[in-house]
């Protein structure tokens, strides 16, 4: 190569004649007049030595024109090669396209508050939960297809009153909600049932309060949501590494001021930054509702004597002045609140820890004190009285009185 570059230098530049140049270098004219002639490097092919499997290319055409899904090993069978499988198995690797239908992945567009994106994403990390538990709770991420967008929250549980809490929590910081939602076959969304997708109930009411659309990608097609997909492994390499929680709470904290700078990046798909194309995908977005959906857990329970009630696997004490009254329970993604006929009756912090029984002190010590007047003894006898009992009653009692007779 070092001499095919400076013939052509000496010919180009300096001018040289082909029979100056090989007197020269040294080499043959018909060697310049090579170089002068091929504009490539030279380069050294190798002539092909051929393989075992040419003589059985015909016949492993013939099995995939039947079958172009046809395992390698069973062609192998079927043309009866005896050596190598893993050389048999390239070469038809090589042949198959010939006869499979390409499936072309489509680069997909999105128009400006057409599409947000959602899944959950369960950080690979041991996080403190309280109580002396830890584990790793669902993350709720949400992508906008067209300003890529990215927003994520921490929740509880993946059960339908989380999820949801999570996504109006969500979708109120951003002020707007896009005409639909794609997600995969969550439980608390819905599945596909008879070849059709099917929503569950409380995931139907939310969208109905929203006037949405929830797109519900067939099993096994990941590349349907491949916007937030990727966005939940952005987060695990970008936002992870070398970070320490102390709590859900900490998680969040530390996620809200890393999603800031995030969105802030120059996204490479999209050649800008998310926040530039924001304005303009949330303004085509629908206004969110007046009135919030209903959010979170909520019943109607009588309180028992015990005054706990359980949301989710925790009970939670209440004010016992409430026992043998019907109470409205309700828990969102932070607090645990119960009211009678209006009024508060009790207000906890939402246990992260699974299976926790979360006592108020001033229950406790109300309750206490209503035991106390409820077991009050009875009042003690006067020591200076003496019942005094007529004996005339145990004669009676055994038949020793003798009856009255009349005067004659």
């Amino acid at each position: 190569m070092e001499d095919w570059a400076e013939i052509r230098r000496l010919h180009r530049s300096e001018g040289m004649s082909i029979k100056g140049i090989a007197r020269a270098l040294g080499i043959s004219k018909n060697t310049v007049r090579g170089a002068l002639r091929d504009p490539l490097p030279p380069k050294y092919i190798r002539a092909p030595s051929g393989s075992a499997v040419d003589a059985f290319v015909p016949r492993i055409k013939e099995c995939l024109q039947v079958d172009p899904w046809m395992p390698a090993t069973v062609i192998a069978e079927r043309v009866g090669w005896e050596r190598s499988i893993t050389v048999f198995r390239a070469r038809v690797r090589e042949i198959r396209p010939e006869f499979k239908p390409a499936d072309p992945a489509s680069r997909t567009t999105y128009e400006p508050g057409e599409i947000i994106q959602c899944d959950l994403w369960f950080p690979p990390v041991k996080i403190p939960l309280g109580a002396g538990h830890s584990g790793s709770p669902p993350v709720l991420v949400m992508v906008s297809g067209y300003s890529r967008f990215l927003m994520a929250r921490m929740i509880p549980t993946r059960h339908a009153e989380d999820l949801i809490a999570g996504h109006w929590q969500l979708l109120s910081e951003l002020g707007a909600v896009a005409r639909t939602l794609v997600w995969d076959n969550e439980g608390a969304v819905g599945k596909w049932v008879g070849g059709k997708p099917q929503l569950a109930g409380a995931f139907q009411a939310f969208r109905g309060t929203l006037g949405i659309k929830v797109y519900q990608a067939r099993p096994r097609d990941p590349e349907t949501k491949g916007v937030v997909e990727r966005a939940n492994g952005y987060l695990e390499t970008s936002f992870l590494p070398g970070r320490f929680f102390a709590s859900p709470e900490d998680f969040n904290r530390q996620l809200a001021g890393w999603l800031v700078r995030a969105n802030s990046r120059h996204h490479r798909r999209i050649e800008c930054r998310p926040i530039d194309r924001l304005a303009a995908d949330t303004a085509a977005m629908l206004e969110l509702p007046p009135v919030a959906p209903v959010l979170g857990w909520h019943h109607t329970v009588r309180l028992p004597r015990d005054h706990y009630v359980r949301v989710d696997s925790c009970d939670y004490s209440i004010d016992p002045i409430a026992i043998g009254r019907r109470i409205h329970v309700r828990a969102d993604l932070e607090q645990v609140t119960a009211t009678l006929e209006g009024a508060v009756v009790a207000r906890h912090a939402r246990s992260w820890a699974p299976h926790q029984t979360i006592t108020d002190p001033a229950h406790a010590a109300a309750a206490a004190a209503m035991r106390r007047a409820h077991l009050r003894p009875a009042p003690a006898a006067d020591p200076d009285h003496i019942e005094v009992r007529d004996l005339s009653r145990y004669d009676a009692m055994f038949g020793l009185t003798e009856p009255d007779h009349p005067a004659a």
